[in-house]
């Protein structure tokens, strides 16, 4: 197939170029009806933000441009079925754990998942098991999960209907013996879905971590937005398995996702996969070079450590993470970076997160300026270096047994009554809501847990750092919400 072909791009493309009259939806009429202060701000983008009218296909029912650009997708990825997702990644995962999995069924799931993989499990209604992952101390974050483990874990809960797994973490932290992890659950007959958010672009070979799909998994879900170039709300979902419903997971995404997709974000998906598959091998060494070059320089500046892959481990060289070399909390970097205008993509008690572009050979990104900002953050961290936190917080604090499950089944929290209390009185009570440090989304505590002392220590902690949260309504009270009558003692 052509894979430098854009089928609905193009269509959009050509109709916005006859300069159509509006008779339909949305109301802004092509960017003639707006409000003036962001009219020029938007303009450009409205006159394709169009709807399923003649040549635009449907995305619910492709039968034309939609389809043509969703088999290339499927083409360059290598699998069965790919489709393109408006409502991100979390609309994928959601889809495929619904389409893979049956009310009460048994399912192993890596605990440091996102929160839309567990909002998937409560839709589906299933008994998850969660399998503790390997923690990486220098980086004080949690990675993918052992071999041993799935193995005991596929021994002790025989009757597992699903693996879901995380590749890479949102450091781009990948485990290499992914296909290992695979190929353990096809020899049982179990499906594997992936949730690799981060990890669109690993298709394009050795320079990058192992992709899932490579590895042999069933399902996996791509956040195209996240690392190629496509608009936020921008996803992939493919799957390349016979353990799978297919007609199951048009159904279910049919369902979840929004009966009025955005055109600009389908369009940008199709140009994205254009994007991905003309990058070359030229442009892939030269990438690498760059960044190599930049992480260099960020070493040399003193006040940085550039962290490197854990043993065992793939680092994608798009994520670069850096700490303080002199006490200050990845928080405290963040606010240097931002008197900069620098915005890195996330910051945690130890880290600083910058995600960097797919750029090709010929393009520019500004390497060299970011140097001099961060040069610049640099001499004031040596200003602040008496400004240490007290205590910074380990992430590790995901429950310390190697299998748990929750405490009560979903049907059954379905019915229970909540109460607030105080952090102190919640130990050892039922957490009745998730409690999120946002980024990177992976829940502290979730809905179902029992509520341990490390996990009030390391909420108080992250409280004091000014994290921000999702979830833990009354956090700023100092409560948490649990289910009525779940304390112990």
């Amino acid at each position: 197939m052509n894979q430098l072909h854009t089928p609905l791009f193009d269509a959009m493309s050509n109709l916005y170029k006859k300069g159509p009259i509006s008779l339909h939806v949305p109301g802004h009429k092509n960017g003639q009806v707006f409000n003036e202060k962001g009219r020029a701000l938007y303009k450009p983008l409205l006159g394709i933000d169009a709807t399923e009218i003649s040549g635009l296909d449907d995305l619910h029912a492709p039968e034309g441009v939609i389809l043509e650009a969703e088999r290339l997708l499927a083409d360059l990825y290598g699998v069965q079925k790919s489709y393109f997702l408006v409502n991100g990644t979390t609309v994928g995962n959601l889809a495929m754990i619904l389409a893979a999995c049956g009310e009460g069924d048994k399912v192993l799931v890596q605990r440091n998942c996102h929160k839309s993989i567990l909002h998937g499990l409560m839709l589906a209604n299933v008994r998850p098991v969660f399998l503790q992952p390997i923690f990486y101390r220098e980086w004080e974050v949690a990675g993918g999960i052992s071999s041993d483990l799935l193995g005991e874990a596929l021994d002790v809960h025989s009757d597992a209907k699903a693996v879901i797994l995380t590749n890479p973490n949102y450091y781009g932290l990948a485990e290499k013996g992914l296909s290992g992890l695979v190929k353990m659950a096809h020899e049982r007959g179990i499906p594997v879905l992936v949730d690799e958010a981060h990890g669109a672009h690993f298709q394009l070979g050795s320079l990058f971590p192992d992709s899932a799909i490579l590895a042999g998994a069933d399902a996996v879900v791509h956040s195209a937005h996240k690392t190629l170039p496509a608009m936020t709300m921008g996803s992939y979902l493919h799957i390349h398995s016979d353990l799978l419903d297919l007609d199951k997971m048009t159904f279910y995404l049919q369902m979840l996702q929004s009966s009025s997709p955005s055109y600009p974000i389908m369009g940008s998906l199709d140009l994205a996969r254009g994007y991905l598959a003309s990058f070359t091998i030229e442009d892939q060494n030269q990438l690498i070079k760059r960044i190599s070059d930049f992480r260099g320089e960020l070493g040399k500046l003193g006040t940085i450590r550039v962290l490197e892959a854990p043993l065992g481990t793939s680092a994608d060289p798009l994520k670069v993470v850096i700490q303080s070399t002199t006490g200050l909390s990845g928080f405290q970097l963040q606010k240097l970076f931002e008197g900069e205008n620098l915005y890195p993509e996330l910051a945690d008690p130890y880290n600083l997160l910058m995600t960097l572009p797919l750029v090709k050979e010929e393009q520019d990104f500004p390497f060299k300026e970011i140097i001099e900002k961060i040069e610049r953050a640099s001499s004031a961290m040596k200003d602040r270096s008496g400004e240490q936190d007290e205590e910074v917080v380990p992430q590790s604090a995901l429950g310390k047994n190697a299998m748990t499950s929750l405490a009560y089944p979903y049907s059954v929290m379905k019915q229970k009554s909540t109460v607030q209390v105080e952090f102190g009185k919640a130990i050892g009570a039922v957490s009745a809501e998730m409690v999120i440090p946002y980024p990177p989304g992976i829940p502290l505590i979730m809905t179902g847990e029992m509520i341990t002392s490390e996990h009030i220590d390391n909420l108080g902690r992250l409280l004091a750092l000014d994290s921000r949260f999702h979830g833990g309504s009354f956090l700023s009270g100092g409560k948490l919400i649990v289910y009525e009558g779940s304390q112990v003692g």
